[in-house]
């Protein structure tokens, strides 16, 4: 009998890390670039936080 194989688990280290990056960055650009950084922090967190859901439901 063989078992069901299992992707391997979403990493979401770099989506927080871009979004941060891309945060700050566009911040910066409207004069307001620690907003942008806790905007893409936030965004980044979340999105982690919706994969990490979704990988444990399977």
């Amino acid at each position: 009998m063989t078992t069901p194989r299992q992707s391997p688990p979403t990493g979401a280290g770099a989506i927080i890390a871009s979004l941060i990056l891309a945060g700050a960055i566009g911040g910066g650009m409207l004069g307001q670039p620690s907003a942008g950084l806790l905007a893409g922090a936030g965004l980044g967190i979340l999105i982690a936080l919706v994969l990490w859901l979704r990988e444990r439901g399977r």
